[in-house]
């Protein structure tokens, strides 16, 4: 008899596969197979859409810990999110099966880069390395309290601390709406063990979102994104946001940049020693940068700028702030960028050429002359990954400079570039492109990589 010699991932695939295509016999075997199987066993149920074997499985898994992490979550499996959210035992539980659960944090957050559970490292106190940490509701927290007050564990609370982690889009809609009652059922029925902690908040209705944000702990929040939205409102929020890693705001209204309500959001602003992201698109700061980034924390990691009106004394200040001599990525795009004088930008690229990773000035007004300037401190930036430069009034031997500037740049990958004003019969309006002309440019582009050696590098524009 031959020895089977295919993978043995492979052939466990296959018998989970196997397992799953009987659901009443994966259900049963819940209580006997080796608990290191739970974790293959749930990734394949959860992207198979077996609903039933899911909920089995939340009722007796065997760790501390459960997140779908980078699972895809499509349509299909968002039924399936509210399985589990369902299901969700108060420990402890009366439970017939022989394997006693100990599942006390469900994360069904998508994305996080963490695995399915996290290692155990005791087994007197849970250990997971994405609990909540800020609430006075945590786990962590609690425990810490219980311990402190009573140590004798058969005196505590029959029911313990649990979590359940998400993030929420509060856009109004049924779906949305559907999924926070679940929730909000879900703590009502714990009556008080289960703490909700949400780390990622988009709210794009604002009106809606006021009657469910009582609910929430914002504490525990560390990426705020706000849509259309008064900045008294956002500022409301902001007092109880101290640990935010991430804030974005878009078409925020303020009435006064000289008024009380921007003075106490710079102030919130000020107490967010944690932010590594500010993102205001939109947001009229013409002639107020400097406020701003006296109120960021010197270790901020990325700056979006959008549409927010820089001036030439906003982009002077930009270029003194100690703010801005650590950022990975600056995006000063859509701006009516002044450049009789490019000192200011040049002094900024400089200070940046250390750590700036990504820059996108698109629709910035950068025209020949422009770019013949800040083109030697740009390719100072030898960690840059990414530029973007789109629709700016460039020619073709302009381009054809650039790419002989770039293609030195061992780590830019990325570069997004404006079609040349040639191809245009009035430069970038819509319907005036000569396609003919663009795919000359590209082949020519595709040419001159190939005679660098730069297979890697990836040049990309967009037309209208």
């Amino acid at each position: 008899m031959m020895m089977d010699d295919r993978d043995p991932s492979t052939l466990l695939d296959l018998a989970i596969q196997s397992l799953l295509s009987n659901e009443p016999v994966a259900i049963h075997s819940l209580g006997e197979i080796p608990r290191e199987l739970f974790v293959p066993l749930f990734s394949a149920a959860f992207m198979g859409g077996y609903r039933k074997t899911l909920i089995a499985m939340v009722k007796v898994w065997p760790f501390t810990c459960l997140h779908i992490g980078t699972l895809s979550v499509q349509e299909p499996q968002r039924e399936l999110l509210k399985a589990m959210v369902e299901n969700f035992q108060f420990l402890p539980v009366h439970n017939s099966t022989s394997r006693s659960p100990k599942l006390r944090i469900l994360d069904v957050r998508q994305g996080v880069d963490c695995r399915t559970t996290c290692p155990e490292f005791g087994i007197r106190s849970p250990t997971c390395f994405h609990s909540c940490t800020h609430s006075v509701q945590s786990i962590m927290k609690l425990e810490s309290q219980c311990s402190l007050a009573d140590p004798n564990p058969e005196s505590q609370s029959s029911r313990q601390p649990m979590e359940l982690l998400v993030d929420l889009s509060l856009d109004g809609t049924l779906r949305q709406r559907e999924f926070f009652a679940l929730l909000l059922n879900k703590v009502e029925q714990s009556s008080g063990s289960l703490h909700l902690c949400c780390r990622e908040l988009q709210i794009d209705k604002f009106s809606y979102a006021r009657n469910i944000l009582k609910f929430l702990d914002l504490t525990c929040i560390h990426n705020l994104a706000v849509d259309q939205a008064s900045l008294s409102e956002v500022t409301n929020l902001m007092a109880h946001m101290i640990y935010l890693d991430s804030l974005s705001l878009s078409k925020i209204t303020c009435t006064s940049l000289h008024g009380k309500v921007f003075r106490m959001f710079l102030n919130y602003l000020g107490q967010m020693n944690c932010l590594k992201e500010l993102n205001l698109s939109s947001f009229s700061l013409t002639d107020h940068l400097v406020s701003l980034l006296r109120a960021l924390p010197p270790n901020l990691d990325f700056l979006y700028l959008p549409f927010c009106e820089i001036s030439y004394r906003d982009l002077k200040c930009l270029s003194q702030s100690p703010q801005a001599t650590h950022l990975k990525l600056l995006n000063l795009s859509n701006n009516p960028m002044y450049w009789d004088d490019c000192g200011p930008f040049q002094i900024l690229l400089q200070k940046l050429s250390d750590t700036l990773q990504h820059l996108a000035i698109n629709h910035c007004h950068l025209t020949d002359a422009v770019l013949s300037a800040i083109l030697p401190a740009l390719t100072k930036c030898s960690h840059l990954r990414v530029i973007s430069f789109v629709s700016n009034p460039i020619t073709m031997p302009m381009l054809m400079r650039i790419v002989h500037y770039f293609t030195p740049l061992m780590e830019l990958k990325y570069v997004i570039y404006p079609i040349p004003v040639h191809c245009y019969e009035q430069w970038h309006i819509h319907g005036s492109l000569d396609r003919q002309k663009l795919a000359d440019v590209q082949a020519q582009l595709k040419a001159m990589l190939q005679a660098a050696k730069r297979s890697d590098m990836k040049w990309i524009t967009y037309s209208q």
